[in-house]
């Protein structure tokens, strides 16, 4: 016979894990229902961008078991918040202008927002299958300044459950020192679902990384890449990449529209050549 204070030590663990269970339940509910919510008021949003958003939930995977203190819960919501507000603009197919258009097919667009500036849309195929271009863009993103000129150096600084990263990123001078030594804190999110993922991103602030000298302390954001096999030819990869930036500083408007433009075609042209190897 077991004592009877364990008895009740045990009724009350089996009521509060139900309870959890009732909580982890609801907030899934909710959450589902907010997704439905932005896919109602987008204006005409592409049919993959509604699919990311239903499947239970792209701005947030399941509940896990581990606590995570104030400060990290921020951290992931501000990544949830940078794939919203990507998806949002990604999801609106008005007014995007030409940039460029390579002889391989790669083109960047803009558009100009109100509450955002002018931000870059990248839409290139890779010939890699995506568990390949999945793997270098998250498992390997410290690995990024070997491959990408235009990257000095990418450091994570914590990592925050299983879809969140605090980074810090150098980026490399540009030819002629046009635009001068940059650098980067930001907070990553990567969802994946299915064939679909999301990488999201926006700049935030780090105690433990403050602003170095020598450095101007630029802000992305929001940014997003989505990766999905390419329709009829899963070994290649369709790669859109939405870059929003503010440099800082005193430069001329052309300048960076043009040093961002040539950023995302050079980015594409050397993810091939390290896939490649």
């Amino acid at each position: 016979m077991l004592p009877a204070t364990f008895k009740l030590c045990a009724a009350t663990s089996y009521r509060h894990l139900r309870n959890m269970t009732g909580l982890r339940r609801q907030a899934a509910v909710t959450i589902s229902q907010e997704l439905s919510k932005l896919a109602c008021r987008g204006t005409g949003p592409s049919t993959w961008i509604n699919q990311v958003r239903r499947r239970s939930s792209l701005l947030s995977s399941r509940l896990e078991e581990k606590p995570f203190s104030e400060m990290e819960m921020s951290y992931i919501k501000q990544g949830e918040e940078a794939l919203q507000k990507s998806l949002g603009i990604l999801g609106d197919q008005d007014g995007w202008k030409t940039e460029t258009v390579v002889d391989n097919g790669d083109k960047v667009l803009s558009k100009v927002l109100p509450d955002v500036g002018k931000v870059f849309r990248l839409e290139v195929v890779v010939d890699q299958p995506l568990d390949a271009v999945y793997s270098e863009l998250v498992d390997n993103v410290e690995q990024m300044g070997d491959w990408n000129p235009n990257v000095k150096e990418v450091k994570i600084l914590q990592k925050i459950g299983k879809d969140t990263v605090i980074t810090h990123e150098k980026a490399a001078a540009t030819p002629g020192n046009i635009v001068g030594p940059r650098d980067f804190v930001s907070v990553r999110c990567s969802k994946r679902r299915g064939s679909t993922c999301v990488l999201a991103g926006m700049a935030t602030k780090y105690g433990a990384m403050p602003e170095q000298e020598g450095f101007v302390r630029a802000e992305n954001g929001p940014t997003c890449m989505i990766l999905r096999p390419l329709p009829g030819s899963p070994s290649q990869t369709k790669l859109i990449w939405l870059l929003s930036i503010d440099l800082k500083g005193w430069l001329p408007k052309t300048i960076i529209n043009q040093v961002l433009s040539q950023t995302q075609v050079d980015f594409a042209n050397h993810l091939r050549e390290r896939l490649a190897r």
